[in-house]
């Protein structure tokens, strides 16, 4: 029979050392990944906004500005919600348009995304609010003269009535926040429905659907469900290019801290103020988003 081979005791300080070490390594491990995943950035803008918080309230100058700033933010809000709800509409109209097998449809929509992602957002405001919109009101008022002189008054008086002056700048800047998100939201739109798979079409087609009818009852359905965390990521985009139109003179909170700032030459209050404003706004509508998309990835 083999010897024995004698075990060291317990209280050898090597074999201590050595199960203590094998013993804490794994809590070390997992404490060091928690504190490598951890969201610090996340800890860092609270304290930012709990800091300017607190110095808005502790200092009048900066409490001034605050509330100064704060009139111009219904108008941010309202402005980016309108903007996006249309270029909702023209964005998926444009995306059904470059999976179209119509050759005018697909080249239309096709111009349409390359025209506006090929021109700096900055230059498209611009030229859509002060040379898009007073096209479109002289065709519409060539069009009222037209109806004049075809002896229908009553629509052609209503038509020619319509006015550069009487457009706002706040109706021009939601029609270019609009068009111009709309090309990049119908890039999102068709790449959402291009990766429904065409068994799934094909199949709608063989139960006696039309194609509009399998698009809409089918294939778009699960689209959207797949690209709401892209159009959510881009609606974030949105609030915060809205700051854009200020140079349209449309009253925003970026309008609104620009006048304070050169009425009473506090630009550190001014903009502390406005950069702590968006920093909330965006990063509150971002933590939505991932919660949406989490959502989405457990029902699935």
């Amino acid at each position: 029979m083999a010897d024995k081979v004698p075990l060291p005791q317990t209280g050898d300080p090597a074999l201590s050392l050595t199960l203590e070490g094998i013993s804490l390594k794994p809590e070390k491990d997992q404490l060091g990944k928690r504190l490598s995943e951890f969201p610090w950035w996340f800890v860092a803008i609270i304290l930012i906004a709990v800091g300017t918080a607190y110095i808005i309230v502790s200092n009048t100058n900066y409490r001034e500005a605050f509330i100064f700033i704060t009139a111009g933010l219904s108008i941010t809000i309202i402005t980016s919600l309108i903007a996006y709800v249309f270029a909702l509409m023209l964005g998926l109209l444009t995306g059904l348009g470059r999976i179209s097998r119509n050759v005018v449809l697909n080249n239309l929509a096709t111009l349409y995304v390359e025209l506006i992602r090929g021109i700096p957002m900055l230059v498209l405001i611009f030229f859509i609010a002060l040379v898009g919109v007073p096209v479109v009101v002289d065709s519409i008022n060539a069009i009222g003269r037209w109806f004049e002189q075809a002896g229908i008054p009553l629509v052609g008086t209503l038509l020619t009535s319509v006015n550069n002056q009487a457009v706002s700048m706040n109706v021009r800047a939601i029609v270019a926040l609009s068009v111009t998100y709309g090309a990049f939201l119908a890039e999102i739109f068709r790449a959402g429905i291009q990766s429904i798979g065409r068994g799934q079409m094909e199949a709608a087609r063989s139960l006696g659907m039309s194609y509009g009818q399998a698009m809409r009852c089918i294939i778009l359905p699960q689209a959207i469900r797949n690209v709401l965390p892209a159009l959510g990521n881009d609606f974030v985009a949105m609030v915060k290019d809205s700051s854009l139109v200020s140079l349209l003179a449309v009253r925003d909170i970026s309008q609104v801290a620009r006048l304070y700032a050169g009425r009473s030459f506090r630009f550190r209050e001014a903009y502390i103020t406005l950069s702590v404003m968006y920093l909330t706004m965006t990063v509150s509508l971002s933590l939505l988003v991932r919660v949406l998309e989490r959502r989405l990835r457990h029902d699935r």
